[in-house]
């Protein structure tokens, strides 16, 4: 033959099988469908149960027949299948290319089957299918129960209860049922084991000396869909705490609740069900109904003592030791727009037809059945609406009358449908639950067939009830007969459309879960989604952090102090934590608190029992190792006041206090000098009390001395516990502080490596990205192509390059063959600025983003090849060929949340540098507020046209003051969503929003009610920010025109206060987070996750606009607004720069004011007077009657005074004013051009990185 020498994917010793066909290259053979056959495959019959380990195909011998690719399915008994599918859920195989070559695929997870049924997807379009096949496998032996739902195995112990510590259970299973207790044992102690199917999953509940009458009980769960009648291999490993839970092919790791490490079972363990005592053959919970194969307990083969009827096993019921269980056959409507089977009525009886059916489904929507009905026109559909059924009669006109039955029937599992018409009523019952029933005026009868899942074109009155079912049907009985789906598929009984017979195809998309950080995976037939409420992370797949990474990156986004969530790895594991970001220096101070903020007074304590002080902070170890390493420096104020109480043992030098550092290491050294050093900072100073010391404590007097030092050394840093041993003697006392912990600077945003020859690379490890990956950088380039990265394996690959100098393209193959998104830039990006990259692919889509350019997407297939396997070295600015290589610089690389040192690595690798020339590269902002450093040949300029704020560097706030008419409003070009559109093959599914804004505005008033900010659409949707009656905060968000709106109010206080109040909205799908001033991001949740669509204008004051809006601030704006930003879109900067665009609007006296500049008089001292125009006189202390009047009169006198001067100043400006322009001050020598501001209709990024410059 062909191939004589068959391999072993096991241990055991294998063998061809003799039923497999593989012709001779001498002569001819090979298996070829009939042309008129419609669904054709091969049948192979391995005569008994084999473990198959691998297939090889070829085509027909001699021919211009062969099949490319197939479909594998399994089966014990050739009645009902499974298809076989890889680690990553793909079912397809590669096939031939000729007819000669063979093409061997090993099965990822050896199946153990009688029949194997190849199924050809694609074959040679010049010829026809041809096939000559050979299975590799091994033989194994098989011992087998079959217990009937009222059976069980006792295997009971020579001694009066088994305490073990290490346990190892194994078995197979199959079962046509949801439910059934498979394993149960347990003890006096409290100790139990139960392991049961569950809702089509397997339970493992497993408790060690816990209390014995817990009344919550919580399992571990593994596995789905495992009544699908065929067999699932279990494998339970525990030692100690330690378990390991494997169904099929996925592992649960977890430890055992209680205080115990072994397991104690009293009497007997149960296999089958769970048998009250005393009282056998009756259970607790429902039996096991199926077959069980090679059940190990520690060793022990319990069917087969069993079998041969050992004292150990007690039998309870009928247990046979063969698999009888019936094989009920299914098919699978794969289609949800085209599949449906049409059958024949059977047999009515005398007035009136009853249908009943078994129905499985991921899909809340879906037509399940529908029939015409006599006397005519009338018509019955059932169907699965909003996850209920529901059951229509249509009369004649629109008539109609409906009843709904069923809870959550779209939950994967089997559900019953009965429908009988008789009696003058339709009766609808679904699982046994209480009946539905709709009336009848008269008896109705069937007319013509029962269309199943869906309508052909040419039914009547049939089309319009998309979508059709999507699912599997198995036991479908028309009038008492059950319907012969054997017959179906031969063409003898009735009709069919896109469906697969023999098998019921559900796959579990949410098993193994790929929604990351916790989020929800829900699921429809062929597709998946992500809930990332919560979680803190966006995106498909919840990959993404909708925090930023650092401090650093906020300041530089334009966030001034507070406190804020920061994600130290970004799309890492760690989550986010709550820091405070004090901007108030020129370094930004990221500072995290802990639990002991007072000083501590400490007496009595000693080396032998000294105090002890642990230190909790407000994030986890391992964020704060990640905060600690990703800054530039790292400082703790230790403060130590003290009387007779010293830091070092005088004589030998040996501590009597001491801290201890994050990783839980001894320290002795009190800041001011490197680990190790055993002194304080007065000795680094030479200013200690007794120059004897090097600590002002170690003096011992009895009068209070101070040693007080900055611990600066990161590695060591927080301080996690402080032990104090010296205040035991007579007048000894301590008083001590520790400080938060204060960081600086990120050293990842700056870091960079200069590439100056084309053959040039850094490499790094193999980049960690099976399921996701997301990878950011900057760069800038004077060359017209190069690659950014790569990272290849056997065929997979991942690259992102320069393929042209407006182009950037990604590309990466994980198996489904090579995908490749490009972004093109309307100006080269080889212009020698800085331009930022982000690429990420996940099990959903790819998408790539550069600078502020819309983003491109593309969906992944719904049943292809998840994981990205690679295998070499990852590199950096080349390729391994060394060609194509990049020149220029790159920056602020990061993968996955993990950053990369480009400057460490290109101190060793020759053709680079680290760092980057240039005036736009350093960690000092030169830039501010989102402003944008450009590069000059004698310096740099800051393209501020994407910020709200003006001046040379972006940081001089823009600032109007507004009358009660007074309004700008801003229209947008063309009808604009805020997240563009997705390419063609992009996802409609709403459970996927990138539903995102970001508003900021700033503003003084002393009117109550106010409007704003709002933000409207052709749709009729609506954002508004309001001052309420009492001068709280109100934000709208109205997504649905059919519903109400959303209203939240952050905070109660009256913000109508003259005083400059900040505000910041940033929201992402249905999550909305709110800052007032310098308040914690408070959270709020949307009843939408909708974009906004078709934007249409955004107006500053008043507006004539939703009358419940309306009702809430109806008197417009009387004060100032200042740094207005909607997402790019800066608006007041526009009014005032582009004077007679078509874009703004003005209405009413608007004066350009400098409000946002004084932000700490104006929140001490002003307030607001009509036209924005500020009183600058402030009162004196009052000190008596008489001077208080006097000051009064004065006061008064003055204010009419300047009311007279500001009217008559108004009257002239107004005169001098054009209806809707502005008067301007110094407006040239404060803004750069910014008349690019009107093309600025790009959405924002998740994270603006591109500010970091």
């Amino acid at each position: 033959t062909t191939n004589n020498n068959p391999k072993t994917g096991t241990e055991s010793a294998c063998v061809s099988p003799s039923a497999c066909i593989f012709c001779s290259s001498s002569g001819a053979g090979g298996w070829s469908p009939m042309v008129t056959d419609q669904e054709p495959w091969l049948q192979v019959d391995l005569r008994e149960q084999m473990e198959v380990t691998a297939v090889a195909t070829q085509g027909r011998y001699d021919s211009w027949d062969w099949v490319s690719s197939y479909l594998l399915l399994y089966s014990d008994t050739g009645r009902a299948w499974k298809q076989y599918r890889h680690e990553d859920g793909v079912g397809r195989f590669v096939g031939n290319g000729n007819s000669e070559t063979i093409v061997q695929n090993k099965l990822s997870h050896p199946v153990r089957t009688r029949f194997l049924r190849f199924v050809p997807l694609d074959w040679n379009p010049s010829g026809w299918m041809g096939l000559r096949v050979e299975v590799y496998g091994c033989s194994y032996k098989s011992y087998v129960a079959d217990f009937d739902g009222r059976s069980s195995l006792l295997y009971r112990f020579n001694q009066k209860s088994m305490s073990t510590v290490k346990d190892v259970i194994s078995l197979r299973f199959k079962s046509h049922q949801a439910e059934g207790v498979l394993l149960h044992g347990e003890g006096q102690r409290g100790d139990y084991i139960t392991l049961e199917l569950h809702r089509g999953r397997l339970d493992l509940y497993l408790n060690l000396g816990e209390a014995r009458f817990s009344s919550h009980r919580v399992p571990v769960t593994v596995g789905s869909l495992l009544d699908d009648q065929h067999w699932h291999s279990v494998h339970i490993e525990r030692f100690n705490k330690q378990v390991n839970l494997t169904v099929d092919s996925y592992t649960q790791r977890f430890q055992t609740k209680g205080e115990g490490h072994s397991l104690e079972v009293d009497y007997e363990l149960s296999f089958g069900g769970i048998p009250l005592p005393g009282k056998p053959g009756t259970f607790l919970r429902k039996n096991f109904n199926g077959c069980m194969e090679n059940l190990y307990y520690n060793g022990i083969n319990v069917i087969d003592l069993a079998k041969r009827r050992k004292p150990q096993i007690h039998s309870v019921g009928n247990v046979t030791f063969s698999c009888s269980q019936p094989q009920l056959v299914a098919c699978t409507f794969v289609s949800s727009s085209s599949s449906f089977l049409s059958l024949p009525s059977a047999s009515p009886g005398a007035g009136g037809f009853s249908i009943r059916f078994q129905f499985r489904t991921w899909n809340p929507e879906g037509l399940l059945l529908s029939v015409q009905l006599n006397p005519d026109p009338q018509k019955l559909r059932l169907q699965i609406s909003n996850s209920w059924l529901r059951l229509t009669l249509h009369s004649s006109g629109r008539q109609k009358s409906e009843v709904s039955a069923g809870r959550r029937v779209s939950d994967g599992l089997w559900h019953s449908v009965s429908l009988d018409a008789r009696n003058l009523q339709i009766t609808l019952t679904v699982d046994n639950e209480p009946s539905s029933t709709i009336e009848l005026w008269e008896q109705v009868q069937s007319r013509g067939s029962f269309y199943f899942g869906g309508c052909p074109a040419t039914a009547p009155d049939c089309q319009g009830f998309a979508p059709a079912f999507q699912g599997c049907m198995q036991l479908i009985f028309i009038n008492s007969q059950l319907m012969n789906l054997s017959h179906v598929q031969q063409g003898l009984l009735g009709n069919y459309n896109e469906l697969q017979f023999d098998t019921c195809n559900i796959k579990d998309r949410c098993l193994p879960n790929l929604c990351e950080h916790g989020a929800r995976c829900s699921q429809m037939w062929s597709s998946f989604s992500c809930d990332c409420s919560g979680t803190g992370y966006a995106g498909a797949t919840c990959h993404n952090s909708i925090y930023e990474s650092s401090c650093e990156a906020y300041k530089l986004s334009g966030s001034s102090s507070g406190f804020y969530f920061i994600d130290p790895d970004g799309s890492g594991p760690l989550g986010p934590t709550q820091v405070y970001c004090n901007m108030t220096e020129k370094k930004v101070w990221t500072v995290l608190s802990h639990n002991s903020t007072a000083p501590v007074t400490v007496q009595t304590s000693s080396l032998q029992k000294p105090h002890v002080m642990i230190f909790n902070y407000s994030a986890s170890a391992e964020q704060l190792r990640a905060i600690v390493s990703g800054s530039e420096q790292c400082q703790q104020e230790v403060v130590y006041n003290c009387r007779k109480s010293r830091l070092f043992n005088t004589k030998d030098g040996s501590p009597l206090s001491w801290w201890l550092d994050r990783e839980g290491e001894k320290r002795s050294y009190w800041g001011g000098f490197l680990p190790g050093v055993q002194q304080c900072s007065c000795s680094l100073e030479e200013n200690c009390i007794d120059m004897n010391y090097f600590c002002n404590c170690d003096a011992d007097t009895d009068t209070w001395a101070n040693d007080t030092g900055v611990l600066s050394y990161k590695d060591h840093l927080p301080v996690s516990q402080i032990v104090i041993g010296d205040t035991d003697r007579m007048g000894s006392q301590a008083v001590y502080h520790i400080g938060p912990l204060r960081c600086y600077g990120d050293r990842s945003i700056w870091n960079a490596a200069s590439f100056y020859q084309e053959s040039s690379y850094l490499y790094f490890p193999t980049l960690q990205a099976e399921l996701a990956s997301d990878i950011s950088f900057y760069f800038k380039t004077s060359a017209p192509s190069g690659v950014f990265l790569e990272n290849q394996g056997l065929k997979d690959f991942i690259r992102v390059e320069l393929s042209s100098p407006s182009v950037v393209t990604f590309s990466f193959d994980v198996g489904n063959g090579p995908a490749v998104l490009s972004v093109k830039s309307h100006v080269p990006l080889n212009d020698r600025q800085w331009h930022y990259v982000r690429a990420e692919r996940n099990a959903k889509e790819a998408s790539v983003q550069v600078d502020q350019l819309p983003l491109r997407f593309l969906e992944a297939p719904a049943d292809g090849h998840l994981r990205l396997r690679l295998s070499s070295q990852l590199f950096v600015g080349g390729t391994a060929s060394q060609q194509r290589g990049f020149l220029g610089c790159i920056r602020s690389l990061t993968v996955n949340g993990v950053s990369f040192d480009l400057e460490e690595r290109a101190k060793m690798t020759p053709g680079v540098s680290a760092g980057c020339p240039g005036y736009c590269t350093g960690s000092s902002s030169l830039c501010h507020n989102r402003g944008r450093c450009v590069e000059k040949s004698n310096g740099y300029i800051c393209d501020c046209s994407q910020s709200a704020y003006g001046g040379t560097t972006c940081n001089q706030e823009v600032s109007v003051s507004f009358d009660r008419e007074s309004s700008v409003t801003y229209t947008f070009q063309e009808p604009f969503s805020v997240m563009q559109n997705r390419s063609s093959q992009a996802s409609t599914s709403s459970t996927d929003s990138r539903a995102r804004e970001d508003v900021a505005l700033s503003f003084v008033t002393s009117q109550r009610p106010a409007m704003l900010l709002t933000v409207s659409t052709f749709s009729q949707q609506y954002i508004a920010v309001i001052l309420a009656t009492n001068g709280s905060v109100q934000i709208w968000y109205h997504l649905q025109t059919d519903k109400k709106p959303d209203v939240f109010t952050p905070t109660p206080s009256n913000l109508a206060d003259g005083r400059l109040h900040r505000i910041r909205i940033h929201r992402v799908g249905k999550n909305l987070y709110v800052q007032i001033n310098q308040d914690i991001h408070r959270k709020y949740t949307l009843s939408s996750d909708a974009e906004l669509i078709l934007i249409r204008s955004l107006t500053l004051g008043m507006e004539h606009f939703d009358e419940e809006v309306i009702q809430g601030a109806s008197k417009g704006f009387i004060g100032c607004l200042s740094s207005v930003q909607f997402n790019h879109v800066a608006p007041l900067k526009v009014a005032l720069t582009n004077r007679g665009s078509s874009l703004v609007t003005i209405r009413g006296p608007l004066v350009q004011s400098n409000c946002g500049a004084l932000p700490k008089i104006t929140q001490n001292h002003h307030r607001w007077q009509h036209y924005g125009v500020m009183d600058g006189n402030i009162a004196a202390p009052t000190k008596s009657p008489s001077s208080r009047s006097v000051v009064t009169a004065v006061v008064f006198i003055t204010v009419c005074a300047l009311a007279v001067v500001i009217r008559l100043v108004y009257q002239q400006r107004r005169a001098q004013r054009s209806s809707g322009s502005i008067k301007e001050e110094h407006r040239h020598s404060m803004y750069t051009d910014y008349r690019t501001e009107l093309h600025l209709h790009n959405p924002v990024r998740d994270s603006v990185k591109e500010y970091y410059i």
